[in-house]
């Protein structure tokens, strides 16, 4: 299994959340999650100012394999797509903590985040299945 990043907050739905120094959250999908997708080939991301709420359905990840829906593990207001994954959305496979971000929310409140698993929560929980 690989190693996740420590800094960062998981869902058991397999998104990741980093939060940023000006209190925006970066969000895209795990490692593992990835991997199960195999190679990604199309992504459908919500749109710049969508309101979104945690645990709601916003993006959709195409593989080779299957459609995977991405839920947000939070809520707020979209403020930036990840506009490389429009047409390179194999990145997603090769660097999904850093180039293969999906979008960026403006977070309604930071008390979300409590609620989410930290690293070792996270491969205990995918461990598990």
């Amino acid at each position: 299994m690989s190693d996740l990043p420590v800094e960062l907050k998981y869902a058991a739905s397999h998104e990741w959340v980093r939060l940023e120094g000006d209190g925006t959250a970066v969000i895209g999908i795990t490692d593992p999650a990835q991997a199960a997708l195999g190679d990604v080939v199309y992504v459908e991301l919500p749109e710049e100012g969508a309101d979104i709420d945690a645990g709601a359905g916003v993006a959709v990840v195409e593989s080779v394999k299957a459609a995977s829906d991405i839920y947000s593990p939070v809520t707020g207001a979209v403020i930036e797509i990840n506009p490389v994954l429009e047409e390179q959305p194999e990145v997603i496979n090769q660097s999904p903590y850093a180039d293969g971000w999906l979008f960026r929310v403006k977070l309604s409140s930071h008390n979300e985040l409590d609620d989410m698993l930290d690293s070792d929560e996270y491969l205990l929980s995918i461990e598990e299945d």
